[in-house]
């Protein structure tokens, strides 16, 4: 049960890293499998890494934590907003033939800002043990992984389709899930 739990679990939090994956796919469309790789890997390092924040936080701080938690989607906001608007304004200016390339900075910003919400699994996940939520973590970054290099291969599959207004759309998707983890956190 623990297992399913924690696929089921990784493919709820996995879908914010789906969506800007398929935006990166989108706007770099000649993408490596390498580069799609660590990408990935970078989605599910964060999937798996803030849970277990979570988890540790319950054992430890969780006054001080109870206090940050409301500035969550504001933070995520903020994050895919910037990313977003800067990925709209360039596409906007770059004409129909450039596409950015995704940078290591604006990888660790989306990484955070798509994996932030997952900081409160470390609250579901409280009356694990040590290893369950290690255990929990570790899948759904696999499934964070698996997920977010789908969504890469398929926003590759539209970005050369669309050519230079993937950069509009990506920028776009990005400040559309920001706005949806803002409201649905009111």
């Amino acid at each position: 049960m623990l297992i399913i739990n924690a696929i089921l679990l990784g493919i709820g939090l996995a879908m914010d890293a789906f969506s800007v994956s398929l935006a990166n796919g989108l706007n770099e469309p000649h993408m490596k499998v390498k580069k799609m790789s660590k990408t990935s890997f970078v989605f599910g390092f964060f999937q798996c890494f803030m849970p277990l924040i979570g988890w540790l936080c319950v054992h430890t701080i969780i006054h001080y934590f109870k206090q940050f938690e409301t500035f969550i989607p504001w933070i995520a906001l903020i994050l895919l907003g910037y990313i977003g608007g800067k990925m709209l304004i360039e596409g906007i200016r770059g004409g129909e033939e450039e596409t950015a390339v995704l940078t290591k900075s604006t990888l660790l910003l989306q990484g955070i800002a798509t994996s932030i919400d997952a900081l409160s699994v470390g609250f579901t996940i409280a009356n694990y043990n040590m290893v369950n939520a290690f255990i929990t973590s570790f899948i759904i970054g696999i499934v964070t992984f698996a997920i977010s290099f789908a969504g890469l291969h398929i926003g590759k599959k539209f970005g050369t389709k669309l050519s230079g207004r993937a950069s509009i759309l990506g920028g776009i998707i990005l400040i559309a899930i920001g706005l949806e983890i803002f409201i649905s956190a009111l």
